[in-house]
């Protein structure tokens, strides 16, 4: 029994092998847009108050690169499962040359769809600019392979998109500006003119010749540390306007999703519920093997640890892998293990019309 067992596994382990080099056939590069969700250090390059290139976070990768995390974001995890290296930052020195080939990351932190959010930190590259900066990429692979290679290169390529929660929390509801912004511009009109904007950056990439595109979607901010710890009226819940906001939005992103499927010819575009996962984890903590759904684990005080952003300072739980949230904003590790997994295989609750598997696998 002991050796069957064993030759199962082996047997198991060589299919997954063959079918990750299968997906690694099917898709040419990993193109990455989004926030410090998923940046990988691109805010390291530029002067913003908004940076993680220092300790305690990557505690769990080898030390500090940039990343809003103890260890992956999202998208290396998917990227690892499909076969690629890391996805590099596209203001690294050492992303240039045939490196570029396999994909760039253009994420950055506190950076939105709308071109004024996050300006109380400084420097962020919004859509608009990581688009251009796509632009500057493909051309430089244009003058490396040709024209006709780089279509069939971008084509072929995985492109996801994690961007529009800073358009919320660093925008409709920062303190500075929320009350003035709420009392001229209901929550309907905000969205809308976010949706409206998204659909002319999600249309230029595709015109780019983006063609299996994941958008993710809002996540449920109200839970984060950081909105708890603001909002002490909401008690130990989720505060539920800044969630109210999300789902709103939400509703009209898979629209917009389906919109784009639909007009755009030969385009693959797939809606990430992340909301409805993180959603999940939080509700169901402890069946994932949670202790913690509610309190960053790097806290620098506060209630839920979500007032002072993670720094050298800060206190670290001891179980890192116990914890939802790694900081006052943003998952940990763990967190984002389950949500790259729901991603990669989930059914049509988690990510619609197809998972990333099947993405992939897709002509």
């Amino acid at each position: 029994m002991g050796n069957l067992s064993y030759y199962m596994l082996v047997i198991l382990g060589v299919v997954l092998q063959n079918l990750m080099v299968s997906l690694a056939e099917n898709v040419t590069a990993n193109f990455v847009f989004g926030d410090s969700l998923v940046d990988v250090g691109n805010n390291n390059y530029i002067a913003s108050l908004s940076k993680e290139n220092f300790i305690p976070n990557g505690i769990d990768f080898g030390g500090p690169t940039g990343r809003y995390t103890n260890g992956r974001t999202i998208v290396d995890m998917l990227g690892e499962a499909v076969g690629f290296k890391l996805t590099p930052p596209y203001l690294a020195p050492t992303t240039s040359g045939p490196v570029v080939l396999q994909g760039v990351n253009y994420a950055s932190g506190r950076g939105g769809i709308l071109n004024g959010t996050g300006q109380i930190f400084g420097g962020r590259i919004n859509m608009d600019a990581q688009l251009d900066n796509f632009a500057n990429t493909k051309q430089d692979i244009i003058t490396r392979i040709g024209k006709p290679t780089t279509i069939k290169l971008i084509e072929n390529a995985l492109f996801s998109v994690t961007v529009g929660s800073n358009d919320f929390i660093n925008n409709y509801l920062t303190p500075v500006f929320s009350t003035a912004e709420q009392l001229t511009v209901p929550p309907t009109k905000f969205v809308g003119a976010v949706i409206f904007k998204y659909r002319i950056q999600l249309t230029r990439l595709y015109n780019m010749g983006a063609r299996k595109i994941i958008v993710v979607n809002v996540g449920p901010i109200g839970c984060i540390p950081y909105q708890r710890a603001i909002n002490p009226s909401a008690g130990d819940k989720c505060v539920e306007f800044p969630n109210g906001l999300a789902r709103l939005y939400n509703n009209q992103l898979r629209g917009l999703v389906s919109e784009l499927s639909s007009k755009l010819t030969g385009s693959k575009f797939v809606y990430a519920d992340v909301y409805a996962i993180v959603q999940d984890i939080i509700q169901n903590y402890s069946s994932y093997g949670f202790v913690n759904a509610n309190t960053a684990c790097c806290s620098g005080g506060g209630r839920f640890g979500g007032i002072i952003p993670c720094g050298p300072s800060s206190r670290i739980c001891q179980e890192r892998s116990k914890y939802v949230f790694w900081d006052p904003y943003h998952p940990s590790d763990a967190a984002n293990v389950i949500i790259a997994k729901r991603l990669m295989d989930g059914n049509s609750a988690d990510i619609w019309p197809m998972n990333v598997r099947q993405l992939l696998a897709s002509s």
